[in-house]
């Protein structure tokens, strides 16, 4: 039982992570008046929208490198 509930921590902490890096992403874009990332002045360069695509993959992939499950 306690593997689950530190599995439970860990998702929890990925997500975490997401949600703070979309809201980031998200005050970014309002910030720049704009409605989609590609249209960032610095795309694709972007870092704020760089650490919100790493906070996806490590959501995805709980933070192990390699594949992950859909």
């Amino acid at each position: 039982m306690e593997e689950n509930a530190m599995n439970e921590k860990v998702l929890d902490e990925w997500e975490l992570e997401l949600q703070k890096q979309k809201r980031l992403l998200e005050a970014h874009m309002k910030e720049l008046g704009i409605k989609s990332e590609m249209d960032c002045p610095d795309f694709p360069n972007c870092k704020v929208q760089e650490a919100y695509v790493q906070a996806v993959y490590n959501s995805m992939s709980k933070g192990a490198g390699g594949g992950f499950e859909f």
